[in-house]
């Protein structure tokens, strides 16, 4: 009897001694994710961080192109008084631009055509 309480508390020392094994292995593991959440964390602030930062550059620069866009507007006289756009002088603008283009590439190539061909040297 006494052989068989022996064996019985050899085996529950060799199970107390694992299951202290698989719970110090736990707790490492625990450890490690602990870690990496925590990094994970401090990368998500950062980049929370630097879309904040990006956010308000991008207002920023809308802003200043919605600033300056007003003002050509006011100094080409696209705008009226009252802030109306005035179309007939955009259409104006697109016609003249197009003409300006036609004619520069009539021009382009009449002097290309005038210009005198090099003799052929003989055979």
């Amino acid at each position: 009897m006494a052989s068989s309480s022996s064996n019985r508390g050899r085996v529950e020392d060799t199970y107390e001694t694992q299951n202290d094994q698989r719970l110090d292995d736990l707790h490492s593991k625990i450890r490690t994710l602990r870690g990496i959440t925590t990094d994970i964390n401090d990368d998500v602030e950062r980049q929370n961080f630097l879309l904040d930062d990006t956010n308000d550059r991008f207002n920023s620069f809308a802003n200043q192109l919605s600033a300056s866009s007003k003002r050509a507007a006011q100094a080409f006289g696209l705008v009226g008084g009252n802030g109306a756009i005035r179309p007939w002088r955009i259409a104006l603008a697109v016609v003249m631009l197009f003409i300006t283009l036609w004619l520069g590439n009539k021009v382009l190539g009449w002097w290309r055509h005038a210009q005198p061909t090099p003799p052929s040297p003989p055979a």
